[in-house]
């Protein structure tokens, strides 16, 4: 599904741990992409952010950060909030319909 963005519905989130979801670990796994600020989340692809992440880290993560950056993208992008969790079986389905 996609989100129209209205850039001013979220334009209130300064801190990346506004963004439901995000604690600590997660604020240091975006900088460590170049994600400095809630907006520059908005089009951005989680799979790619996970596959930038491992790279940038030099280890694998495990596989649920890709659920995390799943939600923080969508809720930047106007999605409601919702668990990381809740995007599991959405990647889990999106990662065998790649193999």
């Amino acid at each position: 599904m996609i989100w129209l963005v209205d850039m001013k519905q979220r334009a209130h989130i300064k801190d990346l741990q506004d963004i439901p979801n995000v604690g600590p670990a997660i604020e240091r796994d975006l900088i460590l992409i170049g994600v400095m600020d809630p907006l520059s989340l908005i089009g951005r692809d989680p799979y790619q952010m996970y596959d930038e992440l491992c790279a940038a880290s030099g280890s694998r993560h495990d596989p649920c950060v890709i659920d995390v950056f799943i939600s923080a993208v969508r809720y930047m992008e106007g999605a409601p909030a919702k668990k990381w969790w809740e995007y599991t079986s959405e990647r889990k389905k999106n990662m065998a319909a790649e193999r």
